[in-house]
């Protein structure tokens, strides 16, 4: 716990300011203190963390068993909905019942993120759905855009949760739409070249990270250079080295 920016070991923090402009968020967040609200009270955080945790776990389990059978792919959409419950109503409650962890919560929520997202991506590499290459291009995509993501939390104090309008809720919807549509047709069609649904929709998502990544660093360099720019203008050269 926090008080006046202090924490109780003596260690100093600033909790960053949340950026959350996606296209479903006004009515999510509606949706989440109402859900909150009305959560029995042997039910905190933490509890809500393990299950988004496990969902996205199994959700990747369910994306391997989709390789034999394709109940996976129905399974996988009910974990991944039990996923958005976990891991967007553990905040919201915490903060309706004024038990902020500001920086337990911010630790822990994010390496809960990064593990389960490994694995579902893992798991998708293994349903015959999209191949090993892809699913690999889509980790490190998203652990790029992760890590800068978590640098500027730090640097500049604002968490940006979406990206474009979209946010981990609306890719959860773009998912579940895709298992829907691998039931009747894996494959895509593009200028006359089929294509796995998967393989095309995540190249389209490495794309699109990529994209987001370059868009924040040079915004977010760009900011940190006026707020930090060098003494005095450009640096003078050494006179006689030439030397910085």
């Amino acid at each position: 716990m926090t008080r006046n920016g202090v924490a109780a070991d003596g260690a100093r923090f600033q909790e960053a300011a949340r950026a959350q402009v996606s296209f479903l968020a006004p009515v999510e967040k509606r949706c989440l203190i109402w859900l909150a609200r009305r959560t029995p009270s042997w039910i905190n955080s933490d509890h809500l963390t393990a299950l988004g945790s496990l969902a996205l776990a199994g959700a990747g389990l369910s994306y391997w068993y989709a390789r034999s059978h394709h109940v996976g792919l129905l399974l996988a959409i009910v974990c991944l909905a039990l996923n958005w419950l976990g891991d967007s109503l553990d905040g919201t409650l915490a903060r309706v019942r004024n038990c902020q962890r500001p920086r337990y919560g911010f630790y822990v929520d994010h390496m809960v993120d990064a593990l389960g997202t490994f694995f579902l991506l893992g798991g998708m590499a293994l349903s015959g759905y999209m191949s090993p290459a892809i699913a690999a291009g889509l980790t490190i995509a998203y652990f790029l855009l992760s890590i800068e993501v978590y640098l500027a939390t730090y640097t500049i104090g604002t968490f940006h949760i979406s990206f474009w309008k979209f946010s981990p809720t609306e890719l959860r919807i773009l998912l579940m739409i895709g298992n829907v549509a691998l039931l009747y047709r894996p494959m895509a069609r593009i200028a006359g070249h089929s294509w796995p649904l998967f393989d095309f929709g995540g190249a389209i998502g490495m794309c699109g990270m990529a994209a987001m990544l370059v868009a924040a660093v040079v915004r977010h360099t760009v900011h940190l250079y006026r707020a930090e720019p060098l003494p005095g203008g450009a640096a003078k050269a050494h006179p006689k080295t030439g030397a910085r």
